[in-house]
């Protein structure tokens, strides 16, 4: 909610503006019976039907000037509403990428769900808010004083039901709330149920369990479904209330208006101009107002808090400190999944220095992805420290951070635009030929060939193409501590062997989360991980003191025979 609140208070100047246009938008509905009575007590029914049809025409250039107002309400509303969403998005992901118990494996569902549909429901509610209820609240407002201004004596009557309505609404609320979180996190539910079978269809199908997995996602879409059914009846409910609201005080009016009439009490124009107030402003605007913005108000409330249950945003970096050059060390760096897990790096002692270079190679799943998060800062270890340039990696200023450190993971990111933009995201003051001399270093140049040179655009490349070019940029980085978390996975041996000599040769620290353990035989030392212990040594020390490495080489060389 505070980021909420503190985004869209940002965006004060077009608060302004959305302001003055909300009081151009409410002029019609505060003149409207106002001008309708001018045209019958002052034209119409004193013999001057010119006169009435001028107060007519006044009106009409009344209802052009609102309408006016409204177009300029849409206009404003981009400036106010993307701001949020993509404040909420930043934390989302951020929330996962710093979640202290990730996932180990794919990805999350429940996050994408979050994204994708509380908050867009908080950018389409909060659209909603300042669209139809901020109209229905001016037109309400502006209508109740025009009543004042031509018939007091039917604006308290009037009043009498509207309160009422209102009170009850009140009253339903929490009924309300509470069906609307069980719909939420029904929908959720579905989202990350379905998300974790989908991925795993593969593994369903080969066990046979397609009958058992049915059925669990029937359960979850079935409870989906009468939370649904829960909140419609609420919703039918409200919709009784407001109509109370909104159609009552129209038949009291029609009711007492003969009568005031009659009495002398109240003119004709006066009466006509109270039904103008009632039926073209009063009323719709009520029942809108209770039955529809109150429902975008109660999707915005649960969804905002979902997200604020959901997402645990990382402390601020507040690290002042400069690294002194790109050493890297690991004091007793321990960490294990979970509280009670057993940790996958135990006491881990390490020293990099400029021009060393790392391969870390174990079994799939054993962490070494992990390792990769602790020494770049991203994953906070249980036990030890990690230290870069001398400083410890928490208390780095993060620019500094961000320029020392590049990590490439296996799977690439390309955006769209052209390849230049591409390649000079972390380099944005390189010049061309430095680009091309990174793209040639690591191989990639028939693929920017193909997509036509620097000023190419990025479009359907293929999974080896993409790692190519996230391999080219951050060649082209100032980085100079470069971890490649199985960045070449997708490229033949040949092209692999290039891309890391060209790291190699480029300087600095390097450190290569080995896809292929020919990796280990290019580096200067080895780090092998095996679940129980991680030994660090030469490849031909560590094939006589390690049985699990050795083991690895020996399946890697000969299959067959290991």
């Amino acid at each position: 909610m505070k980021l909420y609140w503190r985004t869209l208070g940002a965006q004060w100047r077009g608060g302004l503006v959305l302001l003055a246009c909300s009081v151009a938008e409410g002029l019609p509905a505060f003149s409207s019976g106002r001008l309708v009575q001018l045209a019958m007590d002052d034209g119409f029914a004193a013999g001057r039907p010119g006169r009435g049809t001028w107060w007519l025409l006044v009106f009409g250039a009344v209802a052009l000037f609102g309408a006016a107002g409204s177009r300029l309400v849409w206009r404003q509303l981009g400036t106010l509403v993307e701001p949020v969403r993509d404040a909420l998005v930043t934390a989302v992901v951020r929330g996962v990428l710093h979640n202290p118990s990730p996932r180990r494996n794919g990805f999350d569902a429940g996050a994408v769900a979050r994204i994708t549909q509380h908050v867009e429901v908080i950018r389409d509610a909060t659209a909603g808010l300042l669209v139809q209820a901020r109209a229905m609240v001016v037109t309400t407002g502006a209508a109740l004083l025009g009543l004042l201004t031509v018939a007091g004596s039917l604006a308290w009557l009037v009043a009498v039901p509207v309160v009422a309505s209102l009170l009850l609404f009140a009253a339903l609320l929490p009924g309300l709330a509470r069906r609307q979180r069980e719909v939420t996190l029904a929908d959720e539910a579905t989202a990350s149920q379905a998300g974790t079978v989908l991925a795993g269809m593969r593994d369903v199908v080969a066990c046979g369990a397609e009958p058992g997995v049915a059925l669990t996602l029937h359960d979850v879409v079935a409870a989906q479904a009468r939370a649904a059914m829960r909140m419609a009846r609420m919703a039918a409910a409200r919709t009784a209330v407001i109509a109370l609201g909104g159609f009552l005080p129209l038949l009291l009016a029609l009711a007492a208006a003969p009568g005031l009439v009659a009495a002398g009490r109240l003119s004709a124009g006066a009466a006509l101009g109270s039904l103008v107030y009632l039926a073209t402003s009063l009323q719709p605007a009520v029942h809108g107002l209770g039955a529809t913005s109150s429902s975008v108000m109660l999707r915005l409330l649960v969804a905002l808090r979902r997200v604020a249950e959901t997402t645990t945003l990382p402390p601020p970096r507040t690290g002042v400190r400069e690294p002194a050059d790109e050493t890297v060390e690991a004091r007793g760096l321990t960490f294990g999944w979970g509280e009670h897990a057993e940790p996958i790096v135990r006491g881990l002692d390490l020293r990099l220095t400029a021009g060393d270079h790392l391969a870390v190679v174990g079994p799939s799943g054993i962490g070494k992805s992990t390792l990769a998060g602790l020494l770049t800062g991203m994953v906070r270890p249980q036990a030890g420290e990690v230290l870069l340039g001398g400083a410890p990696v928490a208390e780095l200023r993060p620019a500094a951070l961000h320029r020392l450190v590049a990590l490439v993971p296996q799977e690439a990111y390309l955006f769209t635009g052209t390849v230049r933009e591409n390649l000079a995201l972390f380099a944005p003051g390189a010049s061309d030929g430095q680009l091309v001399e990174s793209v040639h270093a690591v191989g990639a140049g028939e693929v920017v060939a193909r997509l036509g040179g620097l000023d190419g655009e990025v479009g359907d490349v293929s999974t080896g193409e993409r790692q190519l070019l996230a391999l080219a940029r951050v060649h082209a980085s100032p980085a100079r501590v470069v971890i490649l978390d199985e960045a070449a996975s997708s490229l033949d041996p040949t092209a692999e062997v290039r891309a890391e000599r060209a790291f190699a040769a480029r300087g600095g620290v390097l450190v290569v989360i080995a896809h292929r353990l020919s990796s280990a035989l290019r580096a200067d030392r080895v780090l092998v991980m095996d679940g129980r212990a991680t030994l660090l040594g030469r490849h031909e020390d560590l094939l006589a003191a390690s049985p699990r490495y050795a083991a690895l080489m020996r399946a890697w060389t000969d299959p067959v025979a290991a």
